[in-house]
């Protein structure tokens, strides 16, 4: 059985994970915004509910990572949990990586497009798998309900579909913008190096 005292722990790193993956991804945007190589985002409707909905999901994924147990999947979570906090980690390593490696050619999920500065990032982990940050932070997501013992793992299928729309639409752009863009999906996989 696990003690409060554990559970008090895993809930801070889960919470210290959610909030060190948005300081990074807020950091670099404020760099490359204030260097220029980023435009800020205009205030279109849609773009403002897409922000909005970001924000409110992170801040319940927070509130649920400190204190709120929803929908337990097992009176004895040992297993769920040593299974989340290493899909957590490994997410949120692959995530952060990813960010850090693609750059200024990064931008927002409602700005999504190949500026004329942007070039095809091929090294890294980037060598190996197309989207690392889709699926670290679908790994990271999946990690955390497990994490939590929450059969709210299931509702992960939600952001999959998303991501993987959104996948189909960016790399037909990236097709377009970059001429290597074919051989190198030859060369590497969608979401999990070696396997998808």
């Amino acid at each position: 059985m696990i003690s409060w005292a554990e559970v008090d722990v895993l809930r801070l790193f889960l919470f210290a994970g959610l909030l060190f993956h948005k300081l990074v991804w807020e950091v670099l945007k404020r760099q490359y915004q204030a260097r220029k190589l980023v435009k800020r985002s205009s205030g279109s409707l849609i773009k403002r509910i897409v922000k909005s909905g970001k924000l409110f999901f992170l801040l319940f994924l927070m509130a649920q990572a400190l204190f709120l147990n929803l929908l337990p999947i097992s009176s004895q979570p040992g297993a769920f949990q040593a299974a989340g906090i290493i899909l957590f980690s490994l997410g949120l390593a692959m995530s952060v990586t990813g960010r850090l490696q693609l750059g200024r050619n990064w931008s927002d999920l409602e700005d999504a497009q190949v500026l004329e500065r942007h070039h095809l990032v091929t090294h890294g982990i980037y060598r190996y798998v197309r989207h690392p940050i889709y699926s670290g932070d679908l790994m990271l997501l999946v990690g955390l309900e497990l994490a939590l013992n929450s059969w709210l793992v299931f509702l992960t299928i939600i952001p999959l579909v998303v991501v993987v729309r959104n996948v189909q639409r960016e790399e037909a752009e990236l097709a377009g913008a970059f001429s290597g863009y074919i051989s190198y999906t030859r060369q590497s996989k969608r979401f999990i190096p070696f396997v998808v």
